[in-house]
């Protein structure tokens, strides 16, 4: 019979040669190799697609105006599990952190690899969204681990009560699998499936994705740090780095873009470095909560108008900032903006709780800061429609797509030459995607005089959009 100190040595022997490295060396030597990887495979990943003709084509539901390469999440996974494989090793100081991070480790390999493979095939030819929902269930059921009677991952069956001091539990207080664990099995699958279409969903421009992301990796690699979580900061570390090391290469203009199979990578990994070390969901909420909020009133807004909540439109939140006249990089940088504060705040509380005085009013310090959150995405909202107004209309449910010269009734930007993101031979040769590929079809090349194409300011291409084509 297998004991569970050997399982425990048997698995450590598989992990990393790095483990001789000083503490604070491993957090930086592996976020700077998993950048490096990244954006010496992106280059690679970005070859293969030009040369099989895997690019996302310009459609009604697209909003860049010529082919660009995608597949970049494979770039961005391969370098996270090399990186990690070298420079990741689980506590040492407590016995039996070792078993629980390393299990967690080897499931969330398996999970990602399950999920890169399914969205891959999505990407490539198109996949219904019940199937991708079913590949994302099982995903969140390997990193549950349910055997022998009890969850071996991560279950997540209490969370800090952000009212009072102290734990509020889903109907357990252990990880036994009864018919009580139902409500926090539930959470636990929500909160994993539910992080990973948040993310899928703000990659909706060039860099935003990738940007956000990363930001928010790095703030959990410090957090994790100061409660002297070392294991998790690596590990988190090069996960921030992994995917920094992609925005060089979808800042906007992008050259290439992430796919759904670099979204729900993402997507996934959130969930697991918020959880890993101790659930840290007031963390992710803070520094993701725009994007949580914004996803959650687009899905109750198209259940409102009789539609699915995945029901494809133009209504997300950075739709309707480019509707509000924002460009491509303005968006973005509100976006970073907002998670930077964010996470300076949450650092600031992780660091005055420490402080035994302050530990006591933790909770009502994570309660305001979440309560910051919703005033500044209503404050959002309350901008963008007095914007909309002030340039002719409002973007509506159902719309094709915003412009970012202004809507169906507001004025056009002035046109320019827009220089291409592929080489000419690419845009000639390649073929339209077929009917069955989610790039949509029926692309033609932008006329010469460039007259469906706009610059912003010089090195940032204008959107163009359907409702533009209309025009």
């Amino acid at each position: 019979m297998v004991q569970a100190g050997d399982l425990q040595l048997t698995m450590a022997a598989l992990l990393p040669v790095a483990s001789w490295l000083p503490p604070l060396a491993l957090p930086l030597l592996g976020g700077i190799a998993a950048f490096v990887l990244t954006y010496l495979l992106t280059f690679a990943v970005r070859a293969l697609c030009l040369r099989m003709g895997w690019l996302d084509y310009p459609s009604e539901r697209r909003v860049h105006t010529v082919p660009v390469p995608r597949l970049g999440g494979v770039a961005i996974f391969l370098s996270f599990v090399v990186a990690s494989l070298l420079f990741y090793t689980p506590a040492r100081n407590i016995p039996t952190s070792l078993y629980v991070e390393s299990t967690v480790y080897w499931l969330f390999l398996l999970a990602s690899l399950l999920l890169v493979t399914v969205h891959l095939i999505d990407d490539l030819i198109g996949l219904k969204p019940l199937i991708k929902l079913l590949a994302q269930t099982v995903a969140a059921a390997i990193l549950l681990a349910p055997w022998g009677g009890r969850f071996h991952g991560i279950f997540l069956f209490s969370f800090n009560n952000p009212f009072a001091p102290g734990l509020v539990y889903l109907g357990v207080h252990d990880n036994a699998i009864t018919l009580a664990a139902i409500p926090a099995l539930c959470f636990t699958w929500f909160w994993m499936v539910g992080m990973m279409n948040t993310v899928n969903l703000i990659d909706g421009v060039d860099g935003l994705a990738a940007g956000v992301v990363g930001i928010t990796g790095l703030f959990t690699a410090l957090i994790s740090w100061v409660f002297h979580q070392e294991s998790i900061a690596v590990l988190a570390a090069i996960f921030t780095g992994a995917v920094l090391g992609f925005l060089p290469h979808n800042w906007n203009p992008a050259r290439i873009f992430m796919g759904d199979t670099g979204s729900m990578f993402l997507g996934l990994g959130l969930a697991v470095m918020s959880t890993i070390g101790g659930a840290k969901l007031a963390l992710a909420l803070m520094l993701l909560g725009v994007p949580i909020l914004d996803v959650a009133v687009v899905a109750i807004n198209r259940v409102r108008h009789g539609q699915r909540p995945w029901h494809y439109d133009k209504t997300h939140l950075h739709h309707r900032l480019m509707a509000a006249g924002l460009t491509v990089k303005q968006i973005c940088y509100l976006f970073y903006g907002v998670t930077l504060a964010f996470g300076v705040l949450a650092a600031s509380l992780s660091i005055l709780s420490l402080d035994i005085a302050n530990r006591q009013n933790a909770h009502l310090f994570k309660f305001i800061s979440i309560l910051l959150v919703v005033v500044i995405m209503v404050a959002l909202i309350v901008w963008i429609d007095y914007r909309q107004r002030q340039r002719g209309g409002r973007l509506h449910l159902g719309d094709p797509s915003p412009s970012p010269s202004g809507n169906a009734e507001g004025p056009a930007a002035p046109t320019a030459t827009q220089e291409p993101v592929l080489p000419a031979e690419h845009l000639t040769s390649s073929p339209a995607p077929t009917k069955n590929q989610p790039s949509g079809n029926g692309w033609t090349q932008p006329a010469p005089n460039g007259e469906n194409a706009a610059r912003l300011e010089p090195g940032e291409l204008r959107l163009q959009t359907g409702m533009d084509q209309l025009h």
